[in-house]
């Protein structure tokens, strides 16, 4: 917008008040002073009076000269439009008018009201139409689910390296896995296992998604994009070049800073499949993948995309890894008993398990997957994030921040409240967390006699910035089933906490209206999914 200096507005002004040589009465008796203009405007007036003769100019700076209502108003600023003034200067104007004072007005010519209507647009609907995943009970969906309803743990002692050392001496780790036939040899001998992890379940949503080499040549690549966060990278490729850097730098592996950036997995996911859609990493701690999924579907949502890949992965049960969390004490130290360590919502429970894995999700507009004949496993209904702004690694006691999440999630997906009866929870299976987010759930849903609330990490354990990803895959497969899996371990629930509405030590059945997937991380991250069933 250009706004006209005050000597602009007094030309205006005088050119609608001065009439031939003689100003009008009012004008012509206002005093001059070259005093109110500035050094830049009196050079030049100096300069128009030498080229067109003093007496023009005199008679003219007469008629320009600013009323006292000017000098008394407000600096340029939202009271003015450019040509005039808004509906609360006239009645000043009026009252000068009154007392004899003049004042110059420009008046603008009345136009005739225009309005535009914005076009209706249909919004575009979000479905899943695959899951992959790789976790502690299986790195199949089918077989992974089935293992969730039946209570299986994948919770086991450490076997990748000697933790003698550590408090903590168990995790969710995966014993057995090969990326034969997703990825090429040499390079699964060069990435991190995160990025193995990523590939992997990447390509099997395809796969389970129906996304064949022939679907593959029909799509628009640059309408394909790919967000799969990670929170912590390839911290074990990293570990590894500090070591080789202890004897030459000579010795690193030239892909350690590539290899070891969060973003890198899915921009060769994309470099693979050949999608030229939108393609980062996000990486919020342990809410990374639930902010992965929500972006991917807002792209979509936009028509900027027709089909993305989102979830996380994470893989650092590392020297380093165990031992940052051991030093934040936030891991059980239940050894004796690994299947038993993480329990959620227990009053037995002393810190959660870490575990590794990703999960992926294959996000596609609605008629986009309708008209390649996808199978459809569940709509995707939107979500919201909020920060605690409270502290780096304590949830907000109040819970004001997961609630307002909550609340928000609600309102951008425009779920009903009373639809959502089912929640997979985040409960990581930590002394305050677990119980501040029942306190919020409760708060926001207490009133809903069918709700139910399960957490997946009794099972597989915390896998960071997979978690949500990996208990997206389960809420959708809940969904898809009617079943929901237990929360194993629950034996005594803490004190405050319904037995009645958290799942119990075996899987039940629902008929879910709408579930939601929670995700909170260390910064005070939280995030919350909305997933149902589709309805044509």
């Amino acid at each position: 917008m250009v706004v006209a200096s005050p000597l602009c507005t007094w030309l205006v002004a005088a050119c609608m008040s001065f009439s031939g040589d003689n100003p009008s009465p009012a004008a012509a008796a206002l005093p001059y002073s070259s005093k109110r203009f500035s050094r830049s405007a009196r050079r030049k007036l100096s300069a128009m009076t030498s080229l067109y003769g003093s007496g023009i100019i005199t008679n003219l700076m007469n008629s320009l000269e600013p009323c006292e209502e000017y000098y008394k108003s407000k600096p340029v600023s939202s009271s003015f439009s450019i040509f005039g003034y808004d509906n609360r200067i006239p009645n000043r104007v009026n009252r000068s008018a009154q007392k004899g004072k003049a004042m110059a007005v420009a008046v603008q010519p009345a136009k005739e009201p225009t309005t535009k209507k914005k076009p209706v647009t249909k919004k575009r609907r979000v479905v899943v139409t695959g899951l992959g995943v790789v976790s502690p009970v299986g790195d199949v969906v089918d077989v992974f689910y089935d293992n969730l309803l039946e209570g299986v743990s994948g919770i086991s002692e450490i076997e990748s390296f000697d933790c003698q050392q550590f408090p903590t001496k168990i995790a969710g780790e995966i014993k057995s896995f090969s990326a034969d036939g997703w990825t090429a040899p040499k390079l699964s001998k060069r990435v991190d296992k995160f990025m193995l992890y990523l590939l992997t379940a990447g390509k099997k949503a395809l796969e389970d998604g129906g996304v064949t080499a022939d679907v593959m040549k029909e799509l628009d690549i640059t309408k394909c994009g790919v967000i799969i966060g990670s929170a912590l990278g390839g911290m074990k490729i990293f570990q590894d070049a500090i070591e080789a850097l202890r004897v030459s730098y000579k010795k690193m592996n030239p892909f350690c800073v590539p290899f070891a950036t969060t973003n890198m997995g899915s921009a060769i996911l994309a470099m693979d499949l050949g999608w030229m859609g939108p393609n980062y990493s996000i990486s919020t701690a342990c809410a990374t993948s639930n902010y992965c999924i929500l972006n991917a579907a807002n792209h979509i949502i936009r028509g900027e995309t027709d089909m993305m890949l989102s979830g996380g992965s994470d893989s650092v049960i590392i020297p380093i890894g165990l031992g940052g969390f051991v030093a934040c004490n936030s891991l059980s130290q239940r050894n004796d008993d690994p299947t038993k360590a993480s329990r959620p919502w227990d009053v037995n429970r002393d810190g959660f398990v870490m575990g590794e894995g990703a999960g992926v999700l294959l996000l596609e507009e609605l008629e986009h997957a309708k008209a390649r004949g996808a199978k459809i496993y569940a709509e995707f209904m939107g979500g919201s994030f909020t920060c605690d702004a409270y502290h780096m690694t304590e949830p907000h006691p109040d819970g004001t921040g997961i609630a307002l999440c909550i609340e928000k999630a609600l309102a951008q997906s425009g779920v009903a409240r009373e639809d959502v009866n089912y929640i997979n929870a985040h409960a990581t299976s930590t002394p305050s967390g677990d119980l501040n987010e029942y306190e919020a759930i409760i708060r926001c849903f207490g009133d809903n006699s069918e709700l139910k609330i399960n957490s997946t990490k009794s099972m597989v354990g915390h896998l960071l910035g997979a978690a949500g990803a990996v208990e997206a895959v389960a809420t959708v497969k809940a969904i898809e089933t009617g079943w929901l899996h237990p929360n194993i371990n629950l034996e005594n629930p803490d004190v405050g906490v319904d037995k009645n509405v958290l799942v119990g030590a075996k899987k039940e059945r629902l008929n879910i209206k709408a579930a939601m997937s929670n995700s909170f991380g260390f910064g005070g991250h939280n995030s919350s999914i909305l997933f149902a069933p589709y309805k044509d």
